[in-house]
């Protein structure tokens, strides 16, 4: 694993986005590992939960590998602080991937046909709103040539709401789902009652996060304005 000592001369910037590209790795799995649970692919569900989870432990090492060579002070827009609270809010993200890869792996869970539709939909939103989330942090470097200011935090900004509005959209489903799931309590057992609610908190802590990870930005524009 490579030492971001030298890059925090440059920028403290390009660590962190390192760290998002690992999280986006764990994330991108998501959509494979409910593909398969779908299809009862059971082998290729412990497949993906194993590769998630060797995944999220490469980012916790970029993660400690930044909190070890992190400056005391950055002479830059983006204070140390600010920056600890957003690495701390990426790997929570990658945690939640993992999670879900675990939460799968725990019992056979067959997708119920009234859950089929909605849940589709609620898996995109969840994952749309960590799309949003980590194009923002890609912006990052820009912001920071233009000091968070001028219309490249105007752009950053209207991500931020379109993020915020995903995260909202996929509340909305979830409630449904919520409803649905249920409604269908008695064909389900205790254990995949349980279950299901847990694979649906894991989903919206995704979009949950990606929305705080946003605003935290959203915050350090709104002290530089």
């Amino acid at each position: 694993m490579r030492t971001f000592a030298k890059l925090f001369g440059r920028s403290p910037i390009e660590p962190l986005q390192a760290h998002m590209a690992k999280v986006t790795q764990c994330v991108q799995r998501v959509g494979g590992l409910v593909d398969a649970m779908r299809e009862q692919r059971y082998d290729d569900i412990e497949r993906l939960a194993k590769e998630v989870s060797a995944l999220e432990h490469e980012a916790d090492q970029i993660k400690h590998d930044i909190q070890a060579h992190l400056p005391k002070s950055l002479f830059v827009a983006l204070d140390r602080d600010r920056l600890l609270e957003i690495l701390s809010i990426q790997d929570s993200i990658a945690d939640k991937a993992e999670n879900l890869g675990a939460l799968l792996t725990l019992k056979r869970l067959a997708m119920l046909p009234a859950l089929e539709e909605p849940f589709t939909r609620f898996l995109t939103k969840n994952l749309e709103a960590f799309e949003g989330a980590r194009r923002i942090i890609d912006e990052l470097d820009e912001l920071l040539e233009t000091g968070f200011g001028g219309g490249e935090a105007e752009k950053v900004l209207q991500m931020v709401d379109h993020v915020a509005r995903t995260e909202h959209e996929a509340d909305v489903v979830q409630h449904e789902l919520l409803k649905l799931l249920f409604a269908s309590e008695d064909q389900l057992s205790v254990g995949d009652f349980y279950l299901w609610t847990r694979v649906f908190k894991q989903l919206s802590d995704l979009s949950n996060l990606s929305e705080r990870l946003a605003h935290r930005v959203r915050r350090t524009l709104d002290l530089k304005s």
